[in-house]
């Protein structure tokens, strides 16, 4: 019997043939395309913040070497605003496609969350590359203060009850949380004392008007060395680098004790597995060399370069910690 084909059968094969060269792929089949031609044009790091800080000079001094290192150019866009929400909004909503990233500051990630709408959720929303460096907090007490360490410092404060004052860079910042936290742990009675930025608390404590402050050790330092003021702890896990003779206060007898702010990349969810392993082992190598390391510390920042997983946990613990500093400092949440 003679085989006789259907031409319009096989124009239908054809034709669906023809769509499948088209069709696109599946979805890990793309993302590892996807991933194995990053970086093929210039990457955005986008700052929260204005130039000229800590944040930013972090971001600038990462996105020259990155650049070097993998061969595209790393552009810093600042889109300052709402303490940095608008930037992390914007990055949050970003393609997830590896050409867009965030240079978070902890605050933005782990406290204004904590205490307030801000339109993102942290470990829902992005996705953790790498820290690229640390910034320790020092527990400064004016000269005037009767006390040479932690020890005597909380004695002098028990003798005073709400006799005290301890100054912040404003309710809800850093240093306002980081002193709720050590006052309560301690189970100290001082007044708080809110300040519209660093500079202004400072000031009165070097003029006495306040016993305590808690700072970045880049802003404080200087006034410990010239012997208007005491630093008397650091509130990292180990000794900082820049004054190794200070004791940590987790050390001094308030074991776990831990309130340093940090500067890492951040990613939008969904972004390709592998193009965040990729970027995070560029930091991790870059952050590894001596002149990166010496220009972080001229801005009073320690190097750190992590794993996408170690970021992770470092921020769970953050958000935490800055809940128990929210809640004892009776900070709403709105």
């Amino acid at each position: 019997m003679t085989n006789i084909r259907n031409p319009k059968r096989n124009t239908l094969k054809t034709l669906l043939k023809s769509l499948a060269l088209f069709s696109p792929l599946p979805l890990t089949q793309q993302s590892l395309a996807q991933s194995e031609s990053w970086p093929s044009r210039p990457i955005k790091l986008i700052v929260p913040f204005a130039p000229g800080g800590n944040t930013d000079s972090i971001a600038r001094i990462t996105a020259e070497k990155l650049s070097k290192l993998i061969d595209q150019p790393f552009i810093v866009d600042n889109k300052a605003g709402a303490n940095g929400v608008i930037a992390a909004n914007f990055v949050a909503k970003a393609a997830p496609d590896g050409y867009t990233f965030l240079m978070a500051a902890m605050p933005i990630m782990a406290i204004l969350p904590v205490i307030t709408k801000t339109g993102y959720e942290p470990i829902k929303d992005f996705t953790p590359v790498s820290i690229v460096g640390t910034n320790p907090f020092v527990l400064g007490i004016g000269k005037h203060v009767p006390a040479n360490n932690l020890k005597e410092f909380v004695q002098y404060v028990k003798n005073n009850p709400g006799k005290l004052n301890y100054a912040s860079g404003g309710s809800g910042s850093v240093s306002h949380l980081s002193a709720v936290l050590f006052v309560s742990r301690a189970g100290l009675d001082m007044t708080h004392v809110s300040y519209k930025g660093g500079a202004p608390a400072v000031a009165d404590l070097l003029g006495g008007q306040v016993e305590m402050y808690f700072g970045n050790i880049s802003e404080l330092t200087p006034h410990a060395t010239a012997g208007n003021i005491k630093i008397i702890g650091v509130s990292s896990e180990s000794r900082s680098s820049l004054i190794p003779n200070v004791p940590t206060i987790a050390e001094s007898g308030y074991p776990g004790f831990k309130t340093i702010t940090w500067n890492g990349i951040v990613a939008p969810v969904g972004t390709p597995l592998s193009i965040i392993n990729k970027l995070s082992s560029a930091i991790q190598e870059i952050v590894a060399t001596p002149d990166m390391q010496t220009r972080l510390l001229q801005i009073g920042v320690d190097h750190l370069g992590n794993t996408p997983a170690q970021f992770k946990q470092i921020l769970t613990n953050d958000i935490k910690t800055w809940a128990e500093a929210a809640k004892a400092s009776n900070l709403k949440v709105e």
